[in-house]
């Protein structure tokens, strides 16, 4: 009886393991005889033979955005480029039952792919740690999934009118570098065709998700190249140019509003907070400047540096104005005060002049420079109102336009 379960045990245990090493030595089998130099050569396209285009179709994983440089106009990225077609003399359906067969790193230079490339490339280059990072699966029917882990720095044209709201469309364009439209046919996914990973971007996010279209080029020499092409719909943040460019220049145009309520006489504390405000505006200007590429046309942060600038040097203008005029009326007054000594002199008695009249010269001489202080004051209270009501004015003009009005896509 114990030798019989023995046999039993033997018995089952074979008919389970056998299996496992029977699929070992076919994969191995089936690979030899697919891969086989006699009867494939991965130099030539599926369909080659039969002048059909084989049909190649793509889909784009973005697993990161790392920079957007302005000044370059390009953008970095890492992405997945998964491709798929049939090879006909990579059937195996007759051999086995194997849903896959998935190869190695040393045997893929053995399976044709297509010799696809990124016209907008600027660099780029492949992961290979520890390994290279990239894979080949072969179906039951043929079928041949190749996926390659890319980094690339894409050429980006931008359109910086609207600059910080501005809106980027980056294209990403793929095409077979060799075989022409007879040869390799290019075609999006059916479904998810270009898909985003969690990415996150500092200065920018997703306005909507990725535009995908189909394209075709044709050089001199009349031969039509496959290609595809995705849009990344971009909107630039704008909280950080709030808290680091609009809201200081307002505090700093406000801060130059102070010297309205600073007396008449105090000329080193007016010219200096005027001078003061001019040069801190100035000089955020050029470091926006330092950081953005040179362009012929106005940018919107031109258009808010300047106005900026404007308001905080006709503050220092106000203040000039007002000691011109203060100035003058001085040189005025010391001249009535000359006439004034003059006339009480002795000798004034010879020309018939009232020695009252010196208290009527006194009295016309401060009532004039009362006159000009009422006028200094009056037009500091009118600086007071215009300067803030203008510069809230500017504002809502200048966030309905660029924020709302505007569209230059």
């Amino acid at each position: 009886m114990f030798n019989a379960m023995k046999a039993l045990l033997v018995a089952v245990l074979g008919v389970l393991y056998s299996p496992l090493c029977f699929c070992e030595l076919a994969r191995k089998e089936i690979l030899n005889h697919l891969l086989n130099s006699s009867r494939y050569d991965a130099r030539i396209a599926p369909n080659y033979e039969e002048d059909r285009a084989t049909n190649v179709t793509l889909q784009l994983y973005i697993l990161s955005i790392d920079s957007i440089n302005e000044i370059a106009m390009d953008l970095s990225m890492e992405v997945f480029l998964r491709q798929t077609w049939v090879d006909p003399r990579l059937k195996y359906e007759h051999l086995s039952n194997f849903s896959n067969l998935e190869l190695d790193q040393r045997m893929m230079a053995n399976v044709w792919v297509p010799d696809t490339y990124f016209p907008n490339e600027k660099e780029a280059h492949f992961h290979i740690v520890t390994v290279p990072n990239r894979l080949l699966h072969i179906s039951r029917n043929g079928t041949v999934f190749y996926s390659i882990r890319l980094s690339l720095t894409l050429t980006c044209r931008m359109s910086l009118y609207n600059y910080p709201m501005d809106e980027q469309n980056c294209p990403i364009y793929i095409e077979t570098y060799g075989y022409t439209v007879e040869n390799v046919l290019f075609n999006w996914k059916s479904v998810n065709a270009v898909m985003v990973d969690d990415v996150e971007m500092p200065q920018f996010h997703f306005r909507k998700a990725p535009t995908i279209t189909k394209c075709s080029r044709t050089f001199k020499y009349e031969a039509t190249f496959t290609c595809l092409s995705t849009n990344l719909h971009l909107q630039r943040n704008i909280g950080y140019y709030m808290a680091q460019v609009f809201v200081p220049s307002i505090l700093i145009v406000i801060l130059s509003w102070v010297s309205f309520w600073i007396h008449v006489d105090a000329i080193p504390a007016r010219i200096s907070l005027g001078v003061l405000t001019v040069l801190t505006i100035t000089t955020q200007s050029s470091g926006i400047r330092s950081s953005l590429p040179r362009v012929s046309y106005v940018k919107a942060i031109d258009v808010w540096n300047s106005v900026c600038l404007l308001f905080v040097f006709a503050a220092l203008l106000e203040y000039a104005y007002i000691n011109v005029q203060t100035r003058r009326h001085h040189k005025s007054a010391s001249k009535d005060t000359l006439l004034t000594i003059q006339a009480s002199n002795p000798l004034v008695k010879t020309i018939g002049l009232n020695p009252a009249r010196r208290i009527d010269v006194r009295k016309t001489i401060g009532a004039r420079e009362m006159d000009y202080m009422k006028m200094a004051r009056a037009i500091d209270k009118v600086a007071r109102f215009v300067f803030p009501m203008s510069f809230v004015i500017f504002n809502i003009t200048f966030w309905i336009y660029y924020l709302f009005a505007n569209n230059h896509e």
